[in-house]
């Protein structure tokens, strides 16, 4: 995923991106941008992968919800229901978030011969945190749903 060592910074005194730093200039850093594009098709594919499986959970669920229940049953095939609901849109607009971030990528990279605004940088970094947050989010999903699916068969 995200490693730190994708950017060479050369912010040492008398260099132009060091001045450029303590003017508050947004300097421009060379990183290494197919590793940042390979970062990016990597998470889309692992958040396509999990659309996929949370839409095969949801036929379950329905299947599940054909037969008679009980009343903790149900409120558990709800909420189930919700989350499923809840997070395939947060792993479209992930995705979405993702796709755009990785055109901005490289469309700073053609406009600036191989280098890329500090804030776009941060934005990579900001975009993987909130990939890890919402994986380890659908981890948990799928661990409680498969626990529920052995208790009400």
């Amino acid at each position: 995923m995200f490693q730190s060592g994708v950017l060479e910074r050369s912010n040492q005194p008398g260099n132009s991106k060091f001045i450029s730093s303590l003017l508050n200039i947004n300097p421009m850093v060379q990183a290494d941008i197919s590793q940042l594009s390979r970062e990016c098709n990597t998470w889309r594919d692992a958040l396509r992968a999990f659309r996929d499986e949370f839409t095969q959970c949801k036929q379950k669920l329905q299947q599940l919800a054909s037969r008679p229940l009980s009343k903790d049953e149900l409120t558990e095939v709800e909420h189930y229901h919700n989350q499923f609901h809840i997070q395939l849109i947060n792993i479209h607009d992930l995705k979405q978030s993702i796709k755009n971030h990785d055109r901005k990528v490289s469309f700073e990279t053609e406009a600036h011969k191989g280098h890329l605004n500090d804030e776009t940088l941060a934005g990579h970094e900001n975009l993987y945190d909130q990939y890890q947050s919402l994986e380890h989010r659908l981890l948990d999903l799928r661990e409680e749903f498969r626990n529920f699916l052995e208790r009400a068969q």
